[in-house]
Order: C-alpha cells, then structure tokens, then sequence
C-alpha cells in the first residue's frame, strides 16, 4: 500500500490525527534536512510498530478505540511492519509532507507520531490519501466529475479479469470447457498455465481470455479425486 500524508510539528493528539484532543504542545526545533532525513531513515526497512490506542484491534475481546473513549489505556505489543519507502515530499514548517509505502497492519499515524517522538517536539497526522492498493493507484483513478461527464462505456472501468490481474491466468482447454460450466474443476493437463503456479495459490481460470472461475491450485485433492484445482466462483454457466 502507499500512501501521501501531511503531519504537523509541535502539537501531539491522543487519537494521533487532527480529529484528537490535543495533549501536548512544543516548540518545533530548528532542523536541517538531512537531520529529518537522518530521522526518516530510522524507521525504513523492518521495524517494530506499537498500535495506537484509537484502532480497531482488540484486547481481550473489546475494540482498543472503546476502551480509549473511556480514558483507559491497555499495554500493546509491538507488531513488525516493513516501511519500503519512506520520501520527504515537502516542508512548510510545521508541517511536513510524505509518500509512504507500506506492509498491510502498518498504522501512518504511529509512523507520523514517532517521528514527531524522534525530532523531540510530538507531531500528529493532518491528512492522509491512499496513492495506490495492490495494482490499483490513483492515477488510473476517475473522478466524480468525469464519472458525471461520461457518455455511454464508463471511463476507467475494469473487467473482473483486470480487477484481480494479481493472480495468474490459467487458461482451460476447449475439452474442459463444458465441464468447468457444469462446476467441474479441469486437470492440470487441461490447462495452459501463464507461468509457474504454486500448491494453494489462487488463479484465474480464463476461457478465450476472460476470466472464466477463480480457483486454487490443489493437486491431488485428498477430498475430492477430480481435477488439480479447487474452484471458488464460477462465473460462467452453462
């Protein structure tokens, strides 16, 4: 996931964003840039993150954000995260603009706050855009004004094959085609399989390039002794 995120200086939130209550204010020290970016590059790479008590993870049972309504806070263990990229985008003291690429369970707003911890004055979270998920970035984005503009096909729209072009294709033979509509699963030698696949891996069984079922590789199903794949959705009939 990547992200594009603004953080302010000198002010400290208990949600860790501007819509927090505010719990400590300092002054923002004189910095030069490579000491932010000496800063930043603590937290590149494989790091340890403790959530923050406004989340959604639980302790013992109960969301951590009810408890943080009632004023409690609870111990949270560090979890490991991977920052991959980390980039200065802007200064305007005392805010401080950056791209973020990230590992699922990384939370932006901790990262912003122990920055903010590391340069001595606090910092919280001011805005946040997701700039891309998995295949999916922003550029290929359309707005709601050119949404409202269109006329006939809908700009940007994806077929379900492109939406989920992270699992490979496997593409299913004429002689198995019939069957895969009747919700039978083809055998690998049934099957012409864009590049190497996995034991469990989920792919795309294509027919004449369309996505024809979402399925798993499982050879040598132990539970049912027909076909290399377990399907999932078939999304063709018959």
């Amino acid at each position: 996931k990547s992200y594009r995120a603004t953080l302010k200086l000198g002010v400290a939130t208990d949600t860790l964003d501007s819509e927090g209550q505010v719990i400590t204010t300092q002054e923002v020290p004189e910095f030069s840039t490579d000491q932010l970016e000496a800063v930043c590059e603590k937290f590149r790479g494989d790091i340890m993150q403790v959530p923050p008590m406004f989340s959604a993870l639980k302790k013992n049972g109960v969301p951590l954000y009810k408890l943080a309504r009632e004023g409690k806070e609870v111990e949270r263990e560090a979890r490991p995260v991977t920052i991959s990229k980390l980039e200065i985008v802007a200064v305007d003291l005392p805010f401080i603009t950056i791209d973020v690429d990230c590992s699922k369970g990384t939370y932006i707003r901790t990262l912003i706050d122990d920055i903010g911890a590391e340069l001595a004055c606090g910092a919280h979270m001011t805005a946040l855009r997701r700039t891309r998920s998995g295949l999916f970035d922003i550029a290929d984005c359309v707005s709601l004004e050119q949404l409202k503009a269109a006329e006939g096909e809908l700009p940007g729209l994806l077929s379900m094959d492109a939406a989920l072009a992270e699992h490979p294709a496997v593409a299913v033979k004429s002689e198995a085609v019939s069957t895969l509509r009747c919700g039978v699963p083809p055998d690998f030698a049934q099957t012409e399989p864009a590049g190497e696949i996995s034991d469990g891996q989920l792919v795309r069984l294509q027919v004449d390039g369309s996505l024809a079922a979402m399925a798993r590789f499982a050879p040598q199903r132990s539970k049912e002794k027909r076909g290399d794949f377990e399907l999932i959705r078939v999304f063709i009939g018959q």
